[in-house]
């Protein structure tokens, strides 16, 4: 780490998991064995039909008391299941509610969301501010959290951060919500999926997992930003990487709530690549976004539509040693008086992932006004090690009274923080 420039937090938000979620778990035949007219889903459905009363009672008890331990309205989230399973069903489904029940138990899955790892965190100042410290702000926080099979989801976590007290996080909640999934609406330009959390009481009861086929193999890396729209209103904006376990591209994340969210595949050339970030206002009427498509230089990018992203100039290039292999950004652009600062990363010897920051003009944001020669953090001697060792990364700051706040992701295993003043990281930029 440069040495003076942080005051670190003890907390580390490490990976927990007894937090479970209920997908849907589809069964089907290997391609030689394919049967359409008679699935194998439909088999698990006739099964279930032919158990006689009392062993379908015991067993549908058996499911909503276990079920019920860590998730609400199990009994709702089940027959939405069913309903789902005899869509895609060749013929029709007669069920009383019992096997409507267990049918949809046998066809969902507790998927242990963040049983390996929980780590690159982006932060955002929350809409309501009542109950905040008096010298600071209530934040939220997004995660990545990975999973059985390397698939990653998003998950949220809420805390606070004051001058006196330093960084607080609240506890998760114990309950974790099952989503109601809508879309993706064809009918535009862009494919919508949104995800309804019905019942939330918390973020931190709401979670995002691969839906769709470009997330087939995990939701990445959201980087989150408190976006000011044309009208002044805030509004929780983001963009994730979406992999299908051959290609990873960049989607938009938009949030309305604690409990409902909208995610939007971005057309054009540049979202066939990782690491975009929007910048959190428009500027000269256009939106921006930090990007880095050739997967070494950072790129800045322009765009009259928030869903349609093309061309681009390069911004800025590896220079020092820390930062020889490939550069990157480490969540959205942060408005000072100065200009944007961009937290960045660079990858050097041994693939070690080290953070650092630039300043571009805030009128003119493709032109660099100062960089960090040396990284403002890197990975520390007695945390270098865990899933991928060598690794600090961030997916997201904001700044407090000139006060930068920093949430980062160690070793890809677990998220710590740490806060420094404005002044004194711009006076470490040359």
């Amino acid at each position: 780490m440069t040495e003076g420039l942080f005051e670190f937090s003890g907390i580390h938000l490490r990976p927990d998991p007894s937090r479970t979620v209920i997908k849907p778990f589809s069964v089907e035949y290997p391609e030689p064995f394919a049967d359409t007219e008679h699935p194998r889903m439909r088999k698990v459905v006739e099964r279930v039909l032919s158990l006689d009363p009392t062993l379908r009672r015991a067993n549908c008890e058996i499911a909503i008391t276990t079920l019920s331990e860590r998730h609400r309205n199990v009994e709702t989230m089940l027959l939405r299941r069913f309903e789902d399973v005899i869509a895609c069903l060749p013929e029709d489904v007669t069920a009383d509610h019992e096997q409507q029940l267990l049918i949809g138990a046998y066809l969902s899955a507790e998927y242990s969301f963040e049983a390996a790892a929980l780590f690159n965190p982006s932060i955002v100042r929350r809409m309501n501010q009542d109950g905040a410290p008096t010298d600071g702000i209530k934040f939220i926080l997004s995660l990545r959290g990975i999973g059985e099979g390397h698939v990653s989801s998003v998950t949220f976590r809420t805390g606070s951060w004051g001058a006196s007290t330093g960084f607080q996080v609240d506890d998760a909640s114990p309950w974790v919500t099952s989503p109601r999934i809508e879309g993706p609406d064809e009918s535009g330009e862009t494919g919508t999926t949104r995800v309804i959390c019905e019942g939330s009481q918390d973020p931190s009861e709401s979670v995002l997992f691969p839906i769709t086929k470009s997330q087939r193999q995990g939701i990445e890396d959201l980087r989150m930003v408190r976006f000011t729209e044309d009208d002044g209103t805030p509004s929780f904006l983001g963009t994730y990487t979406a992999f299908d376990g051959r290609a990873a591209r960049c989607e938009l994340f938009r949030g309305t709530g604690i409990n409902t969210f909208e995610m939007t595949t971005l057309q054009g050339s540049v979202p066939a690549s990782k690491g975009m970030a929007l910048f959190p206002r428009k500027i000269d009427g256009r939106f921006h976004m930090i990007g880095r498509q050739d997967n070494e230089n950072l790129w800045l990018i322009a765009s009259d539509k928030l869903t349609v992203w093309d061309g681009g100039a390069k911004l800025i290039g590896p220079r020092y040693p820390w930062e020889f292999v490939q550069m990157g950004n480490c969540g959205s652009p942060i408005e000072l008086d100065e200009g944007w600062l961009v937290i960045t990363h660079g990858v050097g010897m041994m693939r070690n992932y080290c953070m650092g920051a630039c300043l571009l003009d805030k009128a003119d944001p493709g032109k660099l006004l100062a960089r960090t020669a040396e990284p403002i953090l890197r990975p520390s001697p007695s945390e270098r090690s865990g899933y991928v060792p060598n690794v600090v990364y961030s997916c997201g700051a904001i700044v407090h009274d000139r006060t930068l706040l920093l949430p980062f992701g160690v070793a890809d295993n677990f998220a710590s923080f740490a806060s420094c003043r404005i002044d004194d990281l711009l006076a470490r930029m040359s």
